[in-house]
């Protein structure tokens, strides 16, 4: 669980990790040393305050330069909101997130499709599944040139749609996207806030994290 200046919701993806029963490793945007985890999560927030661009001064911290050539290895990375931002920034995700299309910032639970269950992330889930996920966001708007978007549909790498139409604006109502290999995924909901009916919309976020916990269950067998 990486935390930068400005995170806000590694905490609740760290109670998330807990439901899903695994232990959360908290790391801090200074450490260089992993610790031995078998995945890692950069949760949403507003990274050293989203000055420059969302997420491009955080991609420079310290334990990006260890998480990056992680994950070009296999590491499995989910990044949520802001997470998302910082992963493509460090061209671990092509694309980029950019202002909402109305210019504001919106916070409202979203219907999503899960295009693509084929990842250490969503593996708990089926294609064509609905979920209720919270989305808070200010930008948050997926954008990518024509060649990108294509590939990203040919190649199966979108996870997830607004099922509603992106309320932010994301092109082709992409919610969230997957790296080549499938280690690597971005979301811009909030599967964290959705882990329990008592504390969000529903419990259909508690799938993100079960998935890489069985994963891992499994790889031990």
């Amino acid at each position: 669980m990486v935390t930068f200046p400005g995170s806000l919701d590694d905490t609740d993806a760290a109670r998330a990790v807990r439901y899903a029963g695994a232990e959360p490793v908290p790391l801090w945007h200074a450490d260089r040393d992993l610790r031995g985890i078998d995945a890692a999560i950069l949760p949403g927030g507003f990274s050293y305050g989203d000055y420059l661009r969302c997420g491009a001064i955080a991609r420079y911290s310290p334990v990006m330069s260890s998480l990056v050539p992680a994950a070009r290895k296999g590491l499995p990375v989910l990044g949520i909101c802001n997470g998302f931002q910082v992963l493509c920034e460090a061209h671990l995700l092509p694309g980029a997130l950019t202002r909402n299309a109305r210019l504001k910032f919106i916070h409202v639970d979203v219907r999503l499709t899960v295009a693509g269950a084929g990842t250490p992330w969503t593996r708990d889930y089926a294609t064509g599944q609905e979920l209720i996920i919270p989305v808070k966001n200010g930008e948050g708007a997926y954008v990518a040139d024509d060649a990108t978007l294509d590939a990203l549909e040919r190649d199966g790498a979108v996870i997830a749609r607004y099922a509603d139409g992106a309320p932010n604006g994301s092109a082709r109502d992409i919610a969230g996207i997957r790296n080549e290999a499938g280690n690597v995924v971005g979301l811009m909901p909030h599967p964290e806030h959705a882990i329990d009916p008592l504390t969000g919309p529903s419990a259909d976020g508690l799938g993100f994290f079960t998935s890489a916990v069985r994963e891992f269950a499994g790889a031990r067998v």
